[in-house]
């Protein structure tokens, strides 16, 4: 398996969405022990325009990271209590990110971030130069479902039911 370079990142959030179904994340640790799973589940998230997007918001201190290009991670804290992880896609000064909702041994993104040790620490993060956190390509050819994205009511009826969440179908 080959760790994704910056070429892999450099898509439009709609594409990679669905692409990082079946990619291996591995998070090697401080004591040297290393874990890894299949991504299961996505949310895409499409720049200013998109009203589910931090971005929609403009570029702020929180969102400086999202107009990097593809490939650094965007993490954010919820709720004072669970760190997201988004892995920013596309072009410098075109804010998108990819959400991972789900790995195949853990479902839902509060948790994922809590197995993997994901912090504030990570915010910025080059997943193609990093040491501790990173992709690698396996080749599965993965069918996947389709379904509105979750717990952005806020955002109005249009894009709370854009069919932007994907889950891969084990």
């Amino acid at each position: 398996m080959n760790r994704l370079d910056d070429a892999f990142f450099q898509r439009d959030v709609l594409d990679l969405a669905p692409l990082l179904l079946g990619k291996t994340i591995v998070r090697k640790f401080d004591d040297s022990s290393e874990s890894r799973f299949l991504i299961t589940e996505t949310e895409a998230y499409k720049g200013e325009e998109d009203l589910a997007c931090h971005a929609s918001k403009g570029r702020t201190p929180r969102t400086e990271v999202m107009y990097q290009p593809g490939g650094c991670l965007y993490v954010y804290l919820i709720y004072g209590m669970y760190w997201m992880l988004n892995i920013v896609t596309g072009e410098k000064d075109n804010p998108q990110a990819v959400l991972i909702r789900g790995l195949d041994a853990v479902y839902g993104p509060g948790r994922l971030t809590k197995k993997l040790q994901i912090d504030k620490s990570f915010n910025g993060e080059r997943l193609q130069t990093s040491e501790r956190i990173y992709l690698l390509n396996n080749d599965l050819k993965c069918d996947y479902s389709v379904a509105p994205r979750v717990g952005i009511d806020y955002a109005g009826e249009y894009w709370r039911d854009v069919p932007w969440r994907f889950t891969l179908k084990l």
